[in-house]
């Protein structure tokens, strides 16, 4: 018999990618929404735009969280009750922005701290029988790499049973995510 990971269960859950809009999660049952956010504060280009658009508790409950915190920093996050069915995950896995960099010559994502990151969002979907969806989380503005995302997120959500939906726009709507 081959050891398993703590909390892994025998059969990984799918990950699957779909043409759509993360914002439109096509699921029964639970949902969460997972996205990345930075570390300093700032909210309103990429991603971000949909969920407010959509959501505008997420973006208030994330500046509330920035400005009072508790554990406002790399690696945490922000689980916000958006409606019956509905939870956006604001995970703070961006060391600044493209705008502000951090200054050490790194794209803005932590692969660490969205590894931390996912993991909450995993233990939080296991709780709740949620599915989780997304957008290619990390690959925009952050600038990370799609190939170094899927497996953490394979690794923090798929192999502990989490269903994730993977969501690409359509060609005709890309330019609204920039």
């Amino acid at each position: 018999m081959m050891p398993r990971d703590r909390g892994v269960m025998k059969d990984a859950a799918p990950l699957q990618y779909v043409t759509g809009d993360a914002t439109d999660p096509v699921a029964d049952g639970p949902v969460i929404i997972a996205h990345i956010c930075n570390d300093i504060g700032a909210w309103g280009s990429g991603f971000v735009l949909a969920v407010s658009a959509r959501w505008p508790a997420a973006e208030e409950a994330y500046r509330l969280w920035h400005e009072n915190g508790p554990h406002f920093e790399l690696g945490y996050t922000q689980l916000v009750a958006v409606s019956g069915r509905i939870v956006v995950a604001n995970m703070i896995a961006q060391h600044g922005t493209v705008t502000f960099p951090a200054g050490d010559g790194l794209p803005p994502i932590r692969y660490k701290a969205l590894s931390g990151a996912l993991a909450s969002v995993g233990t939080a979907a296991r709780k709740a029988g949620a599915s989780v969806h997304m957008p290619r989380i990390g690959c925009g503005l952050a600038g990370g790499r799609w190939d170094l995302i899927e497996p953490v997120i394979e690794q923090k959500l798929c192999r502990r049973g989490v269903p994730v939906v993977v969501y690409d726009l359509p060609e005709s709507r890309q330019w609204q995510q920039l």
